[in-house]
């Protein structure tokens, strides 16, 4: 999986809003999984198993922790990102696990219809989504560039959670890619 390919440019970044506000709304569907087993590394899989205490079962999230050798932050248990604003910023579907979320869905993110609270039933799991922000870092901007940056951490693009959401797994399960993932 290569980072090297070209980047959107902001007008076409600006351009894909409309398509992101279009997103399913009540109920959408489990596009990609990923798994990353250690840092930078990526598993794309059909299936995975979310769990109360690992989130993803296989996934660094738990071991990795966070800077400065802090314990895993549970409010960031799992990462969601829409598949619209992944391909994107992303493009070939081949470069979307670069992003380093597990779940990519076609489901509209944005704060105005997934608050902090809600849940979604995904699979036979249900995941709650948290007020711990999903921005854009410096491994986001080298992979896709600042203009992607820019694009998912502006209003426009914080509103509609374009770099994605943060949940936290509140009903271990299964779950595939194909499955309905839908509001509760």
């Amino acid at each position: 999986m290569s980072d090297a390919a070209r980047h959107a440019t902001p007008d076409e970044l600006e351009a894909g809003l409309d398509q992101l506000r279009a997103a399913p709304r009540d109920e959408g569907v489990v596009e990609l999984i990923v798994r990353r087993p250690s840092e930078d590394a990526r598993e794309v899989v059909e299936e995975a198993e979310l769990d109360l205490v690992d989130g993803l079962v296989g996934d660094n999230w738990l071991a990795r922790g966070r800077s400065g050798g802090r314990p895993a932050n549970p409010d960031a248990q799992l990462t969601v990102m829409n598949v619209r604003a992944t391909a994107l910023i992303a493009g070939d579907r081949a470069r979307w696990p670069l992003a380093g979320d597990q779940l990519y869905v076609e489901l509209d993110l944005s704060d105005e219809h997934l608050p902090p609270g809600t849940r979604l039933a995904v699979g036979s799991a249900v995941i709650e989504v948290t007020a711990e922000p999903h921005t854009g870092c410096a491994k986001f901007s080298e992979r896709f560039g600042l203009d992607a940056l820019k694009f998912v951490n502006s209003p426009a693009g914080s509103a509609l959670n374009a770099r994605g959401i943060n949940a936290r797994v509140v009903q271990a399960g299964t779950v595939r890619v194909g499955d309905a993932i839908r509001r509760l």
